[in-house]
């Protein structure tokens, strides 16, 4: 008599390779390792180089036995499977205390030493939210934690094509100290990403910094550079001209109300690195800094303006208006913007007719986020005009704001709005629009 399980068995036996391999990239690390007893075949199959390319490991700051573990994971990973590791990222959520982040420090040094002995493929490393300048940072750990990741990426600095370091707020200093690592062995660096939003201490004024300027002048290769604006300055600007203007394609630069940001740039300096870089787009995002002085100072016609995105982070200030930004300042960018986001607090103004000129006046904007005091026909007004064609948004995100706690007559004719452009909404737009009480 026939064993009914051994065509099963058989078929798992005789499983292609390829087919394991894939089977085995949606199991856990623990599904992997049990799945690896069965046979020799999946044991082999455990150790193939492409299912430890990318590893996203996080340290969770709760403390709880499980957390510890965590911690042995990483080194455990590290030893068994980091020679194929090509993309890294590291998150630490929530770190609660000292005592934490000294664990966290010293599994670290044991990880990056151990990658950089083992590891000849790692182009992509990101360990964001650092948060260097918290009270938990004891200076000692701090200082060790520096030193081990500066000699970490000089190690990698050779096929390193991707480092984010974004939100680790250290000094000026020590942030020029992990970049010149970048290019410690050729004293220049081919590195094509980086991204240094909210990289430095709070308040600090970059752009005036002999040593950042000097630093920046090691990169030659940058095709993305994300930043915050307090480094911006003429000399900045000619240097990326200088060393990387063949490659540049993306400034990603944000200016928060906290970041000084009152420096002078000239028109020439991003008309000349416009010249030199024809590929360039620069992305703004302004957070809180929205009165039309500050704004014009920045927003220069020279730019080659992709996307703009302007948030008040549901502060009110009397003291300003966002009309003239939007009649005066915007319409520069007509011909080349392709993103506008706006989240305003503006209840002290309806700029329906201002903001529906400066969407018919933008011919290639394809994104379009609002979130501020509106009509409800302002709706109605703009999907006639993309149903007439007058422009080519492809996404439509917008909240109403309205200062009433009832909203139910806003939401029925939000209701007949959609309902009359069905056809062009369900077949043309990524469209989503409700309205949302502030009171």
């Amino acid at each position: 008599m026939e064993d009914d399980n051994e065509p099963e068995q058989s078929s798992w036996a005789h499983l292609p390779d390829v087919c394991l391999r894939h089977v085995f990239h949606w199991l856990d690390d623990r599904d992997r390792s049990r799945a690896a007893l069965v046979c020799k075949k999946w044991s082999c199959a455990m150790y193939s180089g492409s299912l430890w390319r990318c590893r996203t490991i996080t340290f969770y700051g709760q403390p709880s036995r499980a957390r510890t573990l965590e911690f042995q994971s990483a080194l455990w990973y590290t030893k068994k499977f980091g020679k194929y590791l090509k993309h890294l990222e590291v998150k630490l959520s929530n770190p609660y205390n000292t005592p934490f982040i000294k664990k966290f420090q010293v599994t670290m040094k044991g990880l990056l030493s151990h990658l950089g002995k083992c590891n000849s493929h790692l182009v992509s490393l990101s360990i964001k939210y650092l948060e260097l300048d918290g009270l938990i940072w004891k200076n000692v750990v701090r200082a060790q934690f520096i030193k081990n990741l500066a000699h970490f990426l000089k190690r990698m600095s050779k096929q390193l094509d991707y480092l984010n370091l974004k939100g680790a707020r250290i000094t000026l200093e020590e942030g020029c100290e992990l970049l010149n690592s970048l290019s410690s062995l050729t004293n220049r660096s081919f590195i094509s990403e980086i991204n240094i939003e909210d990289f430095f201490s709070l308040h600090l004024s970059v752009y005036s910094s002999a040593l950042f300027h000097q630093t920046m002048s090691k990169f030659h290769s940058l095709t993305i550079l994300t930043f915050n604006y307090n480094c911006i300055s003429d000399e900045l600007l000619d240097i990326l001209r200088e060393h990387s203007s063949h490659s540049l394609c993306t400034l990603n630069i944000k200016c928060h109300i906290h970041d000084p940001h009152g420096q002078v740039v000239s028109g020439m300096s991003w008309a000349n690195l416009a010249k030199r870089a024809p590929k360039l787009n620069v992305n703004f995002f302004f957070e809180r800094v929205m009165k039309h002085d500050h704004l014009a100072r920045i927003l220069l016609v020279e730019i080659p303006v992709r996307s703009i995105s302007l948030r008040s982070c549901y502060f009110s200030d009397p003291d300003w208006t966002m009309r003239p930004t939007l009649t005066n300042l915007l319409p520069a960018y007509r011909h080349g913007l392709q993103k506008l986001t706006l989240e305003l607090n503006n209840d002290h103004e309806l700029l329906d007719n201002e903001l529906l000129q400066l969407i018919l006046s933008c011919k290639r904007l394809l994104f379009l986020k609002v979130w501020a005091f509106l009509s409800v026909t302002f709706m109605e007004r703009l999907l006639q005009n993309r149903a007439e064609r007058k422009c080519i948004l492809t996404t439509i995100k917008v909240r109403i704001y309205t200062a009433q706690y009832d909203s139910t007559e806003e939401e029925r004719l939000l209701a007949d709005i959609y309902r009359k452009f069905k056809y062009l909404i369900d077949s043309e737009l990524n469209y989503f629009v409700i309205t949302y009480p502030m009171v």
